[in-house]
């Protein structure tokens, strides 16, 4: 692979005319590059690989391989090519990447290493770059993870970078002048005499030239628009209410339907009766889909919801747990050798240090719910087929695997199958998921030749999620003096990656990461520590959720951490600091507690609460201040302070913080989804609720730059919320958060 400043000509190739008479500058790593995703659209003799510059008569457009749904990448991703082009992101065109193998996330696999991001040794960064081989196997465009920045942070600027160094080279020959006589501004080369030539103007002839054997990247302190407040790119329009959503789409001619499934999550449909709905008004037709439930065509959207209401289901029933209480008996059954999956830490004589303090160790037991993703946008896809051709409207986190399953259930060879890529109305992990892109292809395929927008009811959304799994934890503590001198951590819960990627055929061995993601993996040193990760047979089907496993872990792990300070009579921050030696991670608990004025005297019933959780190689402390009133907590400020290594925009980070903080704050107050009967019993947002403006605290954000490498802030900031909260609560009542949501045990105000 390239080092990072350069890139030479063995790994960079540029091709010619891609679209419209344009240029296609783009960028690969690998001897085996996966075919042009735009080859189909290439003229007679006309080349190009991994696009993501395309110049063309009415200016330059970037290729943004990754979703935006609300986290800036968009913007990011077009910014880290237009610093290097030099041009002014505001003024290009972004289009999302079609779904192509070459648009695969090679960052995205780094988490699942076996070395606690603290590591920065050779060999735990050669286990980490070793990782892009299989994610560039998997050939996964996929937004997740908090990796779109990391995975595109040199490759995108190297094809900006090397897309200008073609232009200088074009512009030298047209001029017959020496290229270091050039400069280029805004999309622009400007001669010495001051003549200036369009970007535009020196594509043709930019795509022929022969480029030198090292393109150099820009040093940090030359960079013009990152590392600054960028304005984001699609603001105007999302304000505006312009901007298109998977739910905005329209098509000539088009229908609507709505789907009801099995409620009971992964069972089938043994049979239906839809006499009662048929002849209601704006029916069209009432569609099986395959052995799971049936789709309602309507010509709009309301009539097939109030029309789907009225049909008779014999559904099948699970064979899993069908109560709350079942579930969490399943997790405290697998805490067993047969079920152990991982024990990533083991350091010390855990055994000896907890045998010999006897009554002295302090046992507690924590407990996290599943929960859904709640996104604003329900469930959606618009699809039509028609001549052996299959088109899909989606927002879609893995556009790549929505692309195949749309083969697979439609019959059509993949090359000829459209998947539209538009804005996501949230994601938080479930449009990683293929389901309601599979049914809205049932309905189209059934209805060929018509466009059909396929759109979930809030009910059918919130009892058909795929959930962030349910857990329990376990620990065993030992303190000495002001310090903990043992710590036995053990957690149980469903696998995320094997329920997840069991949905898409995939089937991954060994030990999932993610049960025992921040736990395992914290700065924390002590000399007896062991983490063991115990998997819970599959049963209701969980996901990804914003922070994956850290955000109920990150609960556990430092309410235990606090627990144990209290014990120790220490002050929770001092024993912290005590436990750890990365010196970034120092600096971001110390940056809080300095935000906070920790130490303070606090008013009566107020409190304060810290939490320090690293996920995805971020680490990220929280201090929650909360005040007990009479009618129950108020929380008042959220001091967050974070460290992503090197920070592109500032203020996106601290709206992504901001975001994390309150989506962590709101599953930890009100956040539940219980099952009776085998059926989830939380249908819409009244009784599955989100934490309103009112409850909403002020939250003040420190951005830190210390950290080895860049790292991405789309889901850091959400674990250390909860544990924070807990903390806080404890400071100004006494109560201690041992299960969420709080709200069973605590009100809110």
């Amino acid at each position: 692979m390239s080092t990072l400043g350069k890139i030479t000509r063995r790994t960079f190739v540029i091709g010619s005319a891609a679209i419209t008479g344009g240029v296609l500058f783009g960028v690969y790593k690998y001897k085996q590059p996966y075919p042009n995703p735009l080859e189909k659209n290439l003229a007679q003799g006309e080349t190009a690989l991994t696009p993501y510059v395309l110049i063309n008569a009415s200016g330059v457009t970037i290729i943004a391989p990754r979703a935006e749904m609300g986290q800036g990448v968009k913007t990011t991703l077009a910014a880290l090519v237009a610093e290097e082009l030099d041009i002014d992101v505001q003024n290009v065109r972004i289009e999302h990447g079609v779904p192509s193998n070459a648009y695969y996330n090679a960052a995205v696999l780094e988490e699942g290493v076996p070395f606690p991001p603290q590591d920065t040794s050779s060999t735990a960064q050669m286990a980490r770059d070793f990782m892009h081989v299989p994610a560039k196997f998997f050939g996964v465009q996929v937004t997740g993870g908090s990796s779109s920045t990391v995975d595109a942070f040199k490759k995108m600027r190297m094809a900006g970078a090397t897309a200008r160094e073609a232009l200088l080279l074009a512009a030298s020959a047209k001029l017959n002048v020496a290229k270091n006589t050039l400069s280029t501004d805004n999309g622009e080369v400007i001669s010495k005499d001051g003549q200036r030539i369009a970007y535009t103007e020196l594509a043709s002839l930019a795509a022929s030239v022969e480029l030198p054997d090292d393109v150099k990247l820009k040093p940090k302190s030359e960079w013009k628009q990152l590392g600054h407040p960028i304005p984001r790119v699609d603001m105007v329009e999302k304000c505006t209410g312009t901007a298109t959503f998977g739910i905005d789409v329209l098509q000539k001619d088009m229908l609507y339907a709505t789907i009801k499934v099995n409620p009971h999550l992964g069972a089938k449909c043994h049979a239906f009766d839809a006499n009662n709905a048929a002849n209601m008004k704006g029916v069209k037709a009432i569609l099986p889909l395959a052995d799971v439930g049936a789709a309602v065509v309507a010509t709009n959207t309301w009539y097939a919801f109030k029309a789907a209401e009225k049909i008779d289901f014999d559904w099948a029933k699970t064979q899993y747990a069908q109560t709350t209480d079942e579930l969490f008996e399943s997790a405290i059954a697998a805490f067993n050798e047969e079920h152990q999956d991982s024990q990533n830490r083991d350091d010390g004589d855990v055994d000896a240090v907890i045998g010999a303090a006897g009554d002295a160790t302090i046992h507690r037991e924590y407990r996290a719910p599943l929960l859904a993703h709640a996104t604003m946008e329900p469930m959606n896809a618009t699809a039509i087929m028609k001549d052996g051709q299959l088109d899909v409207w989606v927002g879609t986190q893995m556009p790549t695997y929505a692309l195949s399953e749309a083969a697979r259930v439609s019959g059509i060879e993949a090359q000829n199958i459209r998947i539209h890529t538009t804005y996501l109305g949230g994601g938080f992990g479930r449009r990683l998921e293929m389901d309601f892109i599979v049914y809205a292809v049932m309905v189209a395929k059934q209805l060929e030749g018509t466009p059909v927008k396929v759109t979930w009811s809030r009910e059918e959304d919130m009892t058909h999620d795929s959930y962030r799994p349910f857990a329990v934890a376990r620990f065993k503590g030992v303190t000495q003096g002001k310090n903990i001198s043992a710590l036995d951590v053990k957690v149980s819960s469903p696998s995320v990656m094997e329920s997840q990627m069991g949905r898409l055929g995939v089937s991954l061995p060994g030990p999932d990461s993610t049960i025992v993601q921040a736990l395992w993996d914290q700065a924390y040193t002590i000399e007896n520590y062991r983490v063991t990760g115990y998997r819970v047979p599959m049963g209701i089907p969980v996901s990804s959720w914003r922070s994956v496993g850290a955000s109920q872990n990150g609960f556990f792990n430092e309410s235990m951490i606090d627990e144990l300070a209290i014990e120790a009579n220490a002050d929770p921050i001092e024993m912290r600091l005590s436990l750890i030696t990365h010196q970034p991670t120092r600096n971001v608990l110390e940056a809080v507690a300095n935000m906070a004025n920790w130490g303070r005297d606090v008013a009566e019933n107020h409190g304060l609460g810290v939490a320090l959780v690293t996920s995805f190689g971020v680490p990220v402390a929280e201090i929650v201040e909360v005040v007990n009133t009479p009618r129950g907590i108020k929380i008042l400020n959220v001091y967050v302070a974070a460290d992503v290594g090197i920070a592109i925009d500032s203020r996106n980070i601290e709206a992504q913080l901001i975001s994390a903080v309150n989506f962590g704050l709101a599953g930890a107050m009100m956040g539940e989804i219980t099952l009776l009967d085998g059926k989830v019993q939380q249908t819409n947002f009244h009784n599955y609720d989100a934490i309103r403006m009112h409850q909403a605290p002020v939250i003040h954000t420190k951005i830190l730059e210390n950290g080895e490498r860049i790292r991405g802030i789309g889901e850091p900031g959400t674990p250390p919320a909860a544990p924070a909260l807990a903390n806080a609560i404890f400071a100004a009542t006494g109560l201690r958060m041992r299960e969420m949501p709080f709200n069973k045990h605590i009100q809110f105000v």
